[in-house]
């Protein structure tokens, strides 16, 4: 499979070379937490963490010592943290109205000096309309990437877990490229402010510099500087992408990976809603004959279900909005089901969480991203992804080993009857998808959330 083979200048690809020995892959929350605690701790130039959250619980304090420890140990430590701005000055989701993460980055911040600056990136002049989804930590010159934020339950610290992916490459020039991106185009925007400082500013005084921000960021690309390497001989390489708003660089990767493929395309999306360009290169590649295996969450493995014994709150229907989707979607598809051209696997694991997202393309590109390939990374979000491409295979057996680790827990859809059907749910969501789809807010739910 040719890449880009019809416009290679159409999207800026930035291939980097690997080496094969340089990549790890993780299968556990717990793993991944050990694995950043240590090299946190080993860290002697710099460290920059860039997540959705990092949340005031036993997790994110443990994250925040560690960082203060390891600056007391190296002064000259370049530490930077990055959270979404929005996101940061509000409680959960259904908690009563507090200052957020923000507080409590003063606090813990005033009492170490000020030591380990936490940013707020608004990508949006509101959170509904777009956050920061930017993924990747760089601690030295080991890039550690997944979808997962900074609290307990992604990095499984006590019962519970949120199950993602979780790579380690060790590559100077990755590294580089990430940290140039954050501190070029991110740190020096007028929109981005510190908010472990007191008195941060209202969203709406900045508006005008948010909306400034925003439009630099479309243009933003991860960049080499000085001499561009020469590729390895077995082509193994990486590739970083980034993107926001529609029709941008890693929107179209997608795309054109999906409609490249000539065998097998799997795909990991926590919420299964997928935005109309990615459903009409499935359904092309299903008429090219492609095997297809898309693994998704069972709905009460949706970070968003709220067991029916439970009080019930409107984001509650959002896991059993992305059933009806796919119960509608296996419907349709039923005859590849039946011929087992097309799989559908339920992950589910107790009361745990899902969030995988990636695609893997026959047997030589694999998509590493925090994207959930659906509208709302499609639109609003700013997403980034690493391309692995491995002509000869190279990191085939750690590949598969990824693969079965999240099949153990999954079971096959053999028929769409296996889905429950809207009549089937429980009272409160049954009524409130009633009166979604009577008024089509439905449709906005699907693109916003």
């Amino acid at each position: 499979m040719r890449l880009f083979k019809s416009s290679p200048d159409s999207i800026h690809v930035n291939a980097i070379p690997l080496a094969a020995d340089t990549v790890r892959t993780l299968h556990s929350a717990a793993s991944y937490r050990t694995e950043l605690l240590d090299k946190i701790a080993r860290a002697r130039h710099r460290i920059y963490l860039c997540s959705l959250y990092l949340q005031n619980d036993e997790a994110g304090a443990e994250i925040m010592q560690a960082l203060y420890d390891a600056k007391k140990r190296h002064p000259a430590l370049d530490i930077a943290v990055l959270v979404d701005w929005h996101r940061a000055q509000r409680g959960l989701i259904g908690a009563a109205k507090c200052g957020g993460n923000a507080a409590w980055y003063q606090e813990i911040s005033k009492a170490h000096a000020y030591a380990v600056p936490l940013y707020g990136i608004p990508v949006q002049t509101r959170e509904l309309f777009g956050v920061l989804h930017l993924k990747g930590f760089v601690i030295d010159d080991e890039v550690i990437y997944s979808g997962a934020s900074l609290n307990n339950v992604y990095l499984h610290k006590h019962d519970k877990y949120r199950h993602d992916r979780y790579l380690l490459v060790h590559n100077k020039l990755l590294a580089n490229s990430m940290v140039q991106f954050i501190r070029e185009h991110i740190l020096s925007a007028a929109a981005v402010h510190r908010l472990d400082m007191p008195e941060i500013p209202a969203t709406r005084s900045i508006r005008r510099e948010i909306k400034l921000f925003r439009d630099k960021l479309k243009r933003a690309r991860y960049e080499h500087h000085g001499i561009e390497p020469d590729l390895p001989e077995n082509g193994l390489t990486i590739t970083p992408l980034v993107g926001v708003g529609k029709n941008n660089p890693l929107n179209k990767l997608i795309c054109q990976l999906l409609a490249a493929s000539t065998e097998q395309i799997t795909i990991c999306t926590p919420y299964f809603n997928f935005p109309l360009a990615v459903t009409r290169e499935i359904n092309r590649a299903l008429k090219r004959g492609v095997h297809i295996c898309i693994i998704v969450g069972d709905k009460t493995a949706n970070d968003f279900f709220i067991p029916p014994d439970q009080p019930f709150k409107a984001i509650a229907a959002l896991p059993y909005l992305y059933e009806v989707n796919l119960r509608r979607f296996a419907k349709k598809h039923q005859p590849q089901i039946n011929t087992e051209q097309l799989q559908l696997r339920l992950w589910k694991d107790d009361d745990n969480t899902y969030h995988l997202k990636g695609m893997w393309i026959d047997r030589n590109y694999a998509l590493m991203t925090g994207n959930n390939l659906n509208p709302r990374a499609f639109r609003l979000d700013l997403e980034n992804a690493l391309l692995i491409h491995d002509p000869q295979q190279l990191l085939q057996q750690q590949r598969q080993d990824e693969l079965n680790s999240i099949m153990e827990r999954t079971t096959v859809i053999s028929h769409y009857r296996q889905i429950e059907k809207t009549s089937e749910y429980p009272d409160p969501v049954r009524k409130l998808l009633g009166r979604l789809s009577g008024t089509r807010l439905d449709r906005l739910a699907y693109r916003v959330l």
